[in-house]
């Protein structure tokens, strides 16, 4: 497959194994409402998203992210104004970890103008698989012309959407309109209610298709006829008279059409394949979510994007209860959208209005703000989010385990380190969990109930009777081991030492 080449890609490459593992630490200042799963990020994305990994490892649904587009112009909240090399280094790492993140059967779905989208589309085929890509959506942005435009007026962005793994993504159609119902008419008073009619011809000629090429009967006109210029009917003679037994054929007003058409009624309509452009009547423009911008903020953020965008997005990628995350969250639309859709979400911000446009917005939706898609999905209000910060790294630039690091924080660690699973135990135990029959665990600062810095760090035959008991192969991290290596091996213990066998990157 072919791949791009730009300057220090190496570098880029090996960027997302490199950046080390900070904690997230809690600002219950900034956190608010109630006891939630949401969180709020305050800091660089890609320390961020390495952080988030030993705890949402393959557990997000739909990733949303409207990174800088490299216009090459300067905005208040970020510079976008970044060389096209130095932008693709900025993108490739992310990328990486992004796809960490997704689960098997999610998505992710990136907002960018065709300054960059070429490119992205070939960075995007190498890190998710050219396979995995599913479509690339023209969202019209613009409503009006730019007649200030030197050449074109850009009235769209491009929305590439990949997945993890294409076979194992479900998307969920768009609720049908009334425009769209609006076509179903009863003209005959069919008893089943209205219908709309596709037409009966296949595309197939009767040289290709014999047994499509037959006579069939209008019963109005006692007539034979047969599909036009050597063509075929779509269905086949036993189809055929299923149809006309149940009254599905229509031939024309009069009744005299040479050519039925088949009822397709309004009772039996699915709801809508979406389509890959996507209109501002359906999805917003810039413009209106500069105006919901400017109902939320003194100081509206420079490039938003309008709610019903991310709504139909969310719909169409997610179910409620889903996990949602937003690397780039800008102003916090994404957060609003999901939160008001019932979807858990993330968001990760690294500008100052993670604190002045996230936050506040964010406690509106709690309080049940009424703009946006608010009304549309009957929001009432209510839920939470945690606000957190990067904190500490894990280890430091030796590789050894930072002293302010707590229990659970490395205990997340080793445990997606090892398994490659997010942490989902209370960190509360010795026993960090079983994984493939093999139960793990961690020797570190008092856990055994020992309060002294270094109590029960090592490994004795003291310290392995008091360990919660697993019969069958175990992993124990330690700072040292005082069982010889045959007792080990009996016990079916293997013993790793820290810090040095635990992957600090």
């Amino acid at each position: 497959m072919p791949i791009l080449q730009w300057l220090n890609r190496d570098e880029s490459i090996a960027a997302a194994g490199k950046a080390v593992y900070r904690i997230l630490e809690d600002d219950p200042s900034l956190s608010y409402g109630d006891d939630s799963p949401n969180l709020l990020v305050h800091g660089d994305n890609l320390e961020a998203l390495k952080a988030l990994l030993p705890y949402y490892a393959g557990q997000v649904k739909c990733i949303y992210i409207d990174p800088p587009y490299n216009t090459r112009s300067a905005f208040e909240h970020y510079d976008d104004n970044l060389e096209h090399s130095t932008w693709l280094q900025m993108m490739y790492p992310r990328l990486e970890l992004l796809r960490d993140l997704l689960r098997e059967d999610g998505s992710i779905w990136v907002s960018i103008d065709d300054n960059e989208a070429h490119y992205l589309k070939v960075l995007m085929d190498e890190v998710f698989g050219r396979k995995n890509f599913v479509v690339d959506i023209a969202w019209q942005k613009r409503t009006s012309p730019a007649n200030d435009a030197k050449y074109f007026s850009n009235d769209y962005d491009d929305l590439l959407v990949y997945t993890k793994s294409k076979s194992s993504w479900q998307l969920n159609r768009l609720e049908r309109t009334e425009a769209q119902d609006s076509y179903y008419k009863n003209p005959d008073n069919d008893h089943r209610g209205p219908w709309n009619s596709i037409t009966y011809t296949g595309n197939k000629t009767k040289t290709e298709r014999p047994n499509l090429y037959y006579g069939i009967v209008n019963p109005n006109t006692g007539k034979v006829v047969y599909p036009p210029d050597t063509l075929t009917w779509r269905y086949g003679e036993e189809t055929h008279a299923h149809n006309v037994k149940n009254n599905l054929l229509y031939w024309g007003k009069s009744g005299q059409s040479n050519v039925p058409r088949l009822k397709m009624f309004l009772r039996d309509a699915e709801n809508v394949v979406p389509r890959s452009m996507w209109m501002a009547s359906d999805t917003g423009s810039s413009q209106q979510s500069m105006t919901e911008q400017k109902i939320l903020f003194p100081n509206p953020f420079g490039t938003p994007k309008p709610e019903l965008l991310l709504s139909r997005i969310l719909h169409i990628a997610t179910n409620p209860g889903d996990l949602v995350l937003d690397s780039f969250l800008g102003s916090g639309t994404t957060a609003a959208v999901a939160h008001k859709m019932g979807r858990r979400w993330i968001g990760v911000e690294i500008g100052d209005h993670a604190v002045t446009h996230c936050v506040p917005r964010l406690q509106k939706v709690v309080d049940g703000e009424q703009g946006g898609i608010s009304k549309a999905v009957n929001w009432q209000g209510g839920g939470g989010f945690r606000f957190a910060r990067l904190g500490d790294t894990v280890f430091d630039e030796l590789g050894q385990i930072n002293p302010a690091i707590r229990f659970p924080a490395l205990a997340a660690h080793v445990w997606f380190s090892e398994t490659g699973e997010p942490y989902r135990g209370k960190a509360d135990s010795a026993l960090l969990g079983v994984h493939d029959g093999t139960a793990y665990y961690l020797l570190y600062n008092g856990i055994l109930g020992d309060k002294r810095p270094a109590g029960g760090n090592v490994l004795t035959t003291k310290v392995l009777a008091e360990l919660p008991a697993y019969d069958g192969p175990k992993v124990i991290f330690g700072e040292a081991s005082r069982i010889g290596a045959p007792r080990m091996a009996e016990l079916g213990i293997s013993f790793r030492q820290t810090p040095y066998d635990i992957k600090s990157r």
